[in-house]
């Protein structure tokens, strides 16, 4: 009785406060989706008039082409980056501990900071070096070409992102057994055998982890773009997240920007799910 007290005082708070800050915001945004409310006021139901026109509507289109296409990439290259850096930094070199503290340390600073630090240097450090060693590209800002200021904030994401990666990764690593290594040398195996063979196997539910993790995390991109370009120049950086935010609480457009979030959720749901199968079958087949 004591131990089911003890579980009881436990949970039934937390489910409380997950109920009151994670489940009814979300079922009152499912349900203020159907109606033309602003925010304020009186409102009516309009049905699925929201949700069409979400269809004909082509700035969203554009953000949510933006964000897929951000998140891909992003993914891509924090895995990519943070598997070589564990590598590395489960190999025997010096200051192996100190180098891990360091690599996690963009994990802890804000990301707010981050950008603000980050915003300077692509607005005033970069155009400099790129004047005096004479790089064209180099030479202005990037953040406010709408061809390129992409590229500042998926920079920028994918270096903090990396440090949490990196840790997961080199837990992976610590797992496999170092005389599967040995029996491998022993066989004549090469590096590339031996990575492909043993430590990619052996690692892949921490891939599966990363890759589902952080595509997650970069399809709710919000506070990288808020600080580099604001959405900018005009609306070509503009995420989901940062639409929906702007559309419901600066436009007014409370109702059709929780219709967008319904899709948005949905969205996230489905990729995740997808990524999990899919991954986990390689896993097995592994």
């Amino acid at each position: 009785m004591a131990k089911k007290r003890a579980f009881y005082i436990m949970t039934i708070p937390a489910m409380l406060l997950f109920f009151l800050f994670q489940t009814y915001p979300t079922l009152q945004g499912i349900f203020y989706s159907f109606t033309n409310w602003k925010g304020y006021g009186d409102w009516n139901f309009v049905g699925f008039d929201n949700f069409l026109r979400f269809f004909r509507d082509d700035r969203t289109q554009h953000a949510y082409l933006f964000t897929f296409g951000y998140s891909i990439l992003s993914t891509i290259l924090v895995n990519i980056i943070s598997l070589v850096v564990a590598l590395g930094l489960n190999a025997k070199v010096k200051f192996q501990k100190t180098l891990r503290g360091i690599y996690f340390l963009p994990n802890i600073l804000s990301v707010l900071i981050i950008g603000f630090i980050f915003g300077f240097i692509f607005s005033y450090v970069l155009p400099e070096i790129g004047a005096s060693l004479n790089i064209g590209i180099l030479q202005k800002n990037i953040l406010g070409n709408p061809d390129l200021a992409w590229i500042g904030i998926v920079v920028v994401a994918v270096w903090q992102a990396v440090a949490f990666n990196t840790i997961l990764y080199l837990a992976g690593l610590q797992t496999i057994p170092t005389e599967l290594y040995e029996a491998a040398k022993i066989d004549g195996a090469s590096s590339w055998k031996e990575f492909w063979k043993i430590t990619f196997p052996l690692i892949s539910p921490f891939f599966t982890i990363n890759v589902v993790v952080a595509m997650r995390e970069f399809l709710m991109a919000f506070d990288h773009i808020v600080a580099l370009t604001n959405g900018g120049p005009g609306t070509t950086t503009e995420s989901i997240s940062l639409l929906i935010y702007r559309g419901a609480f600066q436009d007014g457009d409370f109702a059709y920007q929780s219709a967008n979030a319904v899709i948005y959720l949905i969205a996230i749901v489905f990729i995740s799910v997808v990524q999990i199968y899919f991954l986990q079958k390689r896993e097995v087949e592994l």
